[in-house]
């Protein structure tokens, strides 16, 4: 048992020293020219416009969850559908397939529940907001 903690032990200080000699290498590799416009802040290349604290519409929140949710939904979705021969070979297919359908089904009526609500109308009149009760 401590032979195999010295294993990963070994390995993790080989590692770390493969990080700290790239780290060293470029150090002493890279060239340096310092200015004003490398030490600026920057976001993808672009040149900072504005104060950095701002409000997002409450909107994007809604849709980058719904998103998230559709994004799991094919990675939990995409495995099933490689295996699926297999399963219908071995006499699993119908039970596999039933499940995927009805995991599929409460996310379809998750996304009719968000769709009825309104939450995936961009723009809405005040009126719709209060009415409802939100």
């Amino acid at each position: 048992m401590p032979f195999d903690f010295a294993q990963v032990l070994i390995f993790m200080v080989i590692a770390l020293g493969f990080v700290l000699a790239a780290l060293t290498a470029s150090r002493v590799a890279a060239p340096s020219y310092p200015n004003h416009d490398k030490s600026e802040i920057y976001e993808c290349g672009e040149r900072p416009i504005g104060a950095a604290w701002f409000n997002y519409h409450p909107r994007w929140y809604m849709i980058a969850l719904i998103f998230v949710v559709f994004d799991v939904e094919i990675a939990l979705t995409f495995p099933v559908a490689v295996i699926f021969k297999q399963w219908n070979a071995s006499g699993n297919g119908l039970v596999v397939f039933c499940e995927l359908m009805f995991f599929v089904g409460i996310l379809i009526a998750g996304l009719v529940y968000v769709w009825k609500k309104g939450d995936l109308d961009w723009i809405r009149r005040v009126e719709d907001t209060f009415e409802q009760g939100k």
